[in-house]
């Protein structure tokens, strides 16, 4: 089952004009082209896409499913802003998911050969991570990393429903596992953040090979919240503008006040 990519780079290959035009809305969206608020005007864009205007329409109703969207009350979408409770919500939701998914791995079991191949993937990351400086060029191999990791879980634990809802969670902004994996203000705190996600990953499969259900589940869903811990430091702390500069989607965050507070 595979997730989408978390950074809201979600460019995959594009195999129907509707998914070349899911792909390049959402582009311009994430990429702030077009802004948060603004309606998205299905003429311009169609044109700008160098596409037709009926898979576009299937696009922008596909968005506004995932929440990127808001429908306008005479007809048409605007571009969607989320508030850190948003943000907050939807990482929660990942992690209880996730959560449920590594509680019944530890419950049940897992087999020495699924759990020897997740083994293999976190020695992986800690070659990106341990005794060497991390680099903003390490991030594209940290982040598949990591997403393999993430549904290494969901394919040991077998549920398919289970694996969809994650897969759902995972498509609302900075929800995913690799979202918010790049937010510092410098590489060092970036590394010193995976260090810490490392270790999160580490105790889940600990767990889980000891029947530990308990604490497979409480660590997993601390695993989610990290990042949004993170996010709010840095908005907090006035260091935003820098530390979200990597962070694609940055555009819809909104900032008020209110969002701030825990």
């Amino acid at each position: 089952m595979p997730q989408r990519d978390a950074t809201l780079n979600w460019q995959g290959p594009a195999t129907s004009q509707t998914e070349r035009a899911l792909v390049g809305l959402r582009d311009l969206i994430v990429s702030g082209e077009i802004p948060v608020g603004d309606r998205v005007s299905e003429i311009e864009t169609a044109a700008r896409l160098n596409l037709s205007r009926t898979p576009l329409r299937a696009a922008l109703q596909r968005l506004h499913e995932e929440g990127l969207l808001e429908a306008l009350p005479a007809r048409g979408y605007a571009v969607r802003g989320f508030s850190l409770r948003e943000i907050g919500e939807a990482i929660e939701i990942r992690g209880m998911l996730e959560g449920l998914c590594v509680r019944q791995l530890a419950e049940r079991g897992c087999a020495a050969a699924l759990l020897a191949q997740m083994e293999d993937g976190l020695d992986a990351i800690d070659d990106l991570l341990v005794g060497r400086v991390f680099t903003a060029a390490d991030l594209p191999v940290y982040i598949a990393a990591n997403a393999r990791f993430h549904e290494q879980l969901l394919v040991a634990n077998g549920s398919a429903l289970i694996a969809q809802e994650v897969e759902r969670a995972g498509k609302h902004p900075f929800a995913g596992p690799s979202a918010l994996v790049q937010l510092g203000v410098t590489e060092g705190e970036v590394q010193r953040h995976l260090i810490t996600a490392q270790d999160q990953h580490r105790a889940v499969l600990e767990a889980i090979r000891n029947h530990e259900s308990a604490r497979a589940e409480a660590v997993m869903r601390e695993h989610a919240r990290m990042s949004l811990r993170n996010l709010r430091r840095v908005l907090r702390d006035g260091e935003g503008a820098e530390a979200l500069k990597g962070i694609r989607g940055a555009t819809l965050i909104r900032r008020e006040e209110e969002s701030l507070r825990p």
